[in-house]
């Protein structure tokens, strides 16, 4: 099933120091025009404890024409300057945001990447064209555009080219898995992606509800199932982390099963992380700082990259 609503606005007052629970309280409770609840919690997690020093390294970079093929680059402090030229030294993660393939911007999700920094990670956040001026597959195609400029140019930053991982959230996650597993995106430069993190995506969700989110973006395809990353979990496939909450009702906890157990029986390696009472949004909000003690999520995925990813 997938249910996929917008977020709705909410803001936070600027200048304010504010106790644990005050974070929490602000972060549910200061709607102001204008602002989306991800600008809240980007404010809310600069203010919040913990964490190494990061910084974005490049923003507003382009890899396609289009005004959505776009990316950010975030690292731990220094990465950039230690890493120019040297041919890279720390392992990449190429983050895609959810949205229902509708919405989103790369800028809301500086919390994400800047957790994943602070773990010793170059992150990516590409932008990709939307539904409903682009359908499937042109979002997929951003990714593996972004994956390709990532290997090209990521060494500059500080970052392996040898040792890219793609992950994403929702709609995101989506892509990452495609890419992952349906070499026909990158082609020759499959092998660029040595992992896969997967929070709460849609994997395996025929039939496509009408008038839905997915029918929206992959109603037009006449081959349905050529649409769903669980038709792609053969052999030889990049390791796979799915993490997904049990509370999800956007995108059911069924999605990560089955492609688990796809893989597996391909023998592919997949492993599953299931969190009570976690939901759809919440899994992602677990990455920031003021929501972490909701589930392990930062430092499961975290494990699983460093592992995967080892020089």
């Amino acid at each position: 099933m997938l249910n996929l609503r917008p977020l709705r606005p909410i803001s936070m007052r600027s200048g304010f120091r504010l106790s644990r629970r005050g974070l929490l309280v602000a972060a549910a409770a200061l709607p102001l025009a204008g602002c989306t609840r991800l600008d809240a919690l980007n404010g809310l997690n600069a203010v919040t404890p913990g964490d190494g020093e990061t910084e974005q390294l490049a923003h507003d970079v382009f890899f396609g024409r289009d005004p959505r093929q776009a990316l950010d680059v975030y690292g731990p402090e220094g990465a950039g300057s230690e890493g120019a030229g040297s041919g890279g030294s720390l392992p990449v993660v190429v983050f895609f945001y959810g949205g229902s393939w509708a919405s989103g911007r790369r800028q809301d999700y500086g919390f994400a990447a800047r957790a994943l920094a602070s773990r010793g990670f170059v992150v990516v956040v590409p932008d990709y064209r939307l539904v409903p001026a682009f359908a499937y597959p042109a979002f997929v195609e951003d990714g593996a555009a972004a994956v390709r400029w990532t290997a090209t140019n990521i060494a500059g930053l500080g970052g392996d080219p040898g040792r890219i991982a793609v992950m994403g959230h929702s709609a995101g996650a989506y892509i990452a898995m495609m890419l992952a597993m349906d070499r026909r995106w990158l082609g020759a430069d499959a092998g660029l992606i040595k992992a896969a993190v997967g929070m709460a995506g849609p994997y395996d969700f025929l039939p496509f509800e009408p008038n839905g989110a997915a029918d929206q973006a992959f109603g037009h395809v006449k081959d349905a199932k050529s649409t769903q990353p669980i038709s792609y979990a053969g052999p030889g496939r990049a390791p796979v982390l799915l993490l997904q909450g049990l509370a999800d009702d956007t995108v059911y906890p069924h999605n990560a099963r089955n492609l688990a157990a796809a893989l597996t029986a391909a023998g592919s390696t997949a492993q599953i992380k299931l969190y009570d009472g976690l939901g759809h949004i919440g899994i992602v909000l677990a990455l920031s700082k003021p929501f972490r003690g909701k589930a392990p999520v930062l430092a499961d995925a975290t494990a699983f990259l460093q592992a995967r990813l080892r020089a």
